[in-house]
Order: C-alpha cells, then sequence, then structure tokens
C-alpha cells in the first residue's frame, strides 16, 4: 500500500467517524430556549466578574467547612434555582413572623424565614405554634438587572391605591425599611424613611444587593460583611463570605439576559396576544418598559418586555397565606414578571408549579386562582371560547 493510500485512509475514518459522533450529540440549544447567559455588551471584565459570579451562584456548595448553617435551607444557591429558571416544591421557602394587621411577630423565634435544615449536632428549625405562615417557590433570575434599573417613578406612574380610574385595579408599591448597607441611587424615592420593593414574592427586597445579602444570611446561613448576624445564635460574626464574591454574584444577576420571546410571528400566539389584553390581564402584566441610563451601559436605555408592574395587588381571600412583608397585606402579592413562563416547566421537573408556592399545576390553573383585583381578568377568561382559551394558553407558553 502507497504511502498516500497510509495517510488518506486513516484520515477518511476518523472524518466518518467524528460526523457519525456530530449527528449523536445533541445539538446547541437554540437562545431562546435558555434562561441563563449574559446580556449582550459586556466590557471584557465585566464578563470576567458576571463569570466569577456564575460560578458563585451554580457551582459553589457550602458545607460546614466553609460556612453553611448552622441552620438553613439549601447548601448553594443553584439548587434552588436550576439554570436560572423556577424553583421546584422541594426548594420551596417557607416565610413566616412578619408583622401583620393581627400583630403576629415572631421574629425573635426564626422568622422571617424558616430554617428546616441543619448541620450535625444542631436541631431545625419548627414552625412556632400560632406563626402565620407561607410557601415561596423561588423565582427565575433572568432580566432582573432590567427591572432593578427602573426609577420608582416609572414604577409609581402606574400606581392607583386608591382605584381613580374605576377598573377594578389598584396596585401600590411596597415601602420596605431599608437595610443599614443600603445607598440609595438617583432613581430611588425616600416615603418616610423607606424605599419601594420591587423583588420577592411581596416586593420585600428593594434592590438585588438586598435581595441576595438575604438570600445568603437565610437560605444558607452565610454571614457578609452587609449582614454579618448569625441566624441561630443572633450574635455579629466573622462573614463567611467574601464582599468581592457577593458583589460578583450581584453583578451576575443584574446581567443575567432577559428571556426571549418564541413564535412571536405565530398567528396562534399573536391572537392570543390581543386576548390578553382584551381580557384585561395587560393592566397588571404590563408588557414594555424603558431603562434609564444606568452605571451598567449593557442595560441602558434598553426597552424590555417583562408583563409585570412589580406593584402589590389584592388576590382575594383565596390567595391570602394570612402572612405579609414590610406594607403589603397578607393577600396583596407583587405582579410576578410573565417572561420566560413557557421555560419554567425545564427547571421544575417537566411540570408547572406556578402562584406563589407553587400550588397551580398548569397555567390555566393559575389563571382562575386569580381574585380580588384579578377577577374581572379571571371571568372574562372563563367566558372565551375554547378555542379562545388555546390561543391565550399559546402566547403564554411562548413568553
Amino acid at each position: 500500500m502507497s504511502r498516500t493510500l497510509n495517510t488518506i485512509i486513516p484520515v477518511i475514518v476518523l472524518s466518518l467517524f467524528l460526523g457519525a459522533c456530530a449527528k449523536l450529540l445533541p445539538g446547541q440549544p437554540e437562545d431562546d430556549q435558555l434562561l441563563d447567559g449574559p446580556v449582550a455588551g459586556l466590557s471584557a471584565e465585566q464578563y470576567r466578574v458576571f463569570l466569577a459570579g456564575d460560578v458563585a451562584f451554580n457551582d459553589e456548595i457550602f458545607t460546614a467547612e466553609n460556612g453553611l448553617g448552622p441552620l438553613f435551607v439549601s447548601n448553594s444557591c443553584g439548587s434552588c434555582h436550576a439554570g436560572d429558571g423556577k424553583g421546584h416544591p422541594f426548594t420551596t421557602l417557607t416565610r413566616f413572623g412578619q408583622v401583620d394587621s393581627t400583630g403576629n411577630l415572631f421574629l425573635n423565634r426564626g422568622g422571617p424565614q424558616l430554617q428546616h435544615r441543619a448541620i450535625s449536632g444542631y436541631q431545625p428549625e419548627q414552625l412556632p405554634s400560632g406563626a402565620t405562615f407561607s410557601r415561596f417557590t423561588p423565582p427565575a433570575n433572568t432580566g432582573l438587572g432590567f427591572l432593578e434599573a427602573l426609577t420608582d417613578a416609572q414604577l409609581l406612574a402606574h400606581a392607583d391605591p386608591y382605584d381613580l380610574d374605576g377598573d377594578g385595579i389598584s396596585g401600590r408599591p411596597n415601602y420596605i425599611d431599608p437595610p443599614a448597607y443600603f445607598i440609595p441611587g438617583t432613581g430611588h424615592i425616600a416615603v418616610n424613611g423607606r424605599y419601594i420593593g420591587r423583588f420577592g414574592k411581596k416586593a420585600g427586597a428593594i434592590d438585588l444587593l438586598h435581595q441576595t445579602v438575604n438570600a445568603y444570611n437565610q437560605d444558607m446561613g452565610i454571614t457578609s460583611l452587609y449582614s454579618a448576624i448569625d441566624t441561630w445564635s443572633g450574635k455579629e460574626v466573622d462573614p463567611e463570605i467574601s464582599t468581592a464574591k457577593l458583589n460578583s454574584v450581584v453583578f451576575y444577576l443584574q446581567t443575567l439576559k432577559e428571556p426571549v420571546q418564541r413564535g412571536q410571528q405565530d398567528e396562534t400566539v399573536q391572537a392570543g396576544k390581543r386576548i390578553f389584553s382584551s381580557t384585561g390581564c395587560n393592566k397588571c402584566h404590563i408588557e414594555q418598559w424603558a431603562t434609564p441610563g444606568t452605571a451598567i451601559q449593557a442595560l441602558s436605555n434598553k426597552t424590555f418586555f417583562p408583563y409585570t408592574d412589580l406593584l402589590l395587588h389584592d388576590m382575594g381571600s383565596g390567595l391570602n397565606d394570612g402572612y405579609t412583608e414590610g406594607m403589603a397585606e397578607p393577600s396583596e402579592w407583587r405582579t410576578p414578571p410573565l417572561w420566560g413562563l413557557g421555560l419554567s416547566a425545564n427547571s421544575q421537573g417537566g411540570a408547572y408549579y406556578l402562584m406563589h408556592d407553587g400550588r397551580a399545576r398548569s397555567i390555566e390553573s393559575a389563571i382562575l386562582l386569580h381574585g380580588g383585583e384579578g377577577l374581572g381578568s379571571r371571568s372574562a377568561y372563563t367566558a372565551l371560547s375554547g378555542a379562545e382559551k388555546q390561543q391565550l394558553i399559546k402566547f403564554l407558553e411562548s413568553l
């Protein structure tokens, strides 16, 4: 056999082998099928910080040796937000002990969060007798930086706490006592020393630093420069996570891309979008917003489509858990963003767990749980024909 053939045959065999493997290996998912990934336009240094935050959020697992506990809910950020998506019933949190109209406190007995797991040698918390509580399914993380960038004035422009327009919708902001480390930006407006919350099921966190510090401390028992009080002993201890790492996680959350809608040109999706508006769903789930200029150029002056007003709405007695945060009443809930809704099942074990506590097992079930200010839209939905309902659901699944 010639040297030429000796050279060519192995190349041909290798090419055939690689070609066969390529057909067996899964292809790269399309961008509209993923919730994680950075926003476009980050600088090289910003991308480095994003990657550092990504590793800390998704790969770092805490143990007793590096600060976990002694009481905790989970031992990593990513375990509750797989693929930066929604959580599952197994990762659902129990919140309790906030002040409400009945005088429920319990803040000195483990509130506001039940830490139901413990490291060796410690006993996990038990829900105190008589404490009102609610279960919170972890939300998706994507697009949060765009929501944080909005100014208080933009949110207040949609508030109507006294329903002056008579449409049955009376969204209002939740004003939160700021943590000691909070530094108000130019877009924040203080009212009696409080600031508008926009993150969490009841909008109990003002910004992503506030949200992240609370999550490390209450979910994992991890102290930081910003929250050095041990949740078990109540004493101040040395930080268990560096400020640089914590800030990289905050930046990671700020610069996760917004979800990409699928099938926008599909006629059924377009018809469903029109029904979404005609049934009044868009009064609370506001489609379009635009960011002002911000410190992160990639988030500045951008139009985005989260389908939320970030305000509190009374959702009726059926969703009244007897629990509150800040100024929110027990039946009031922040309008959750709908972007990424159609991908929720990907991080929830292949099935939907919707509403604040995951009780709704389908999009239709979630719609039918709307009461209070959502009753008008629910009634409009039930009056639709079967075909119209399918169109609306297909639109929501496209988000």
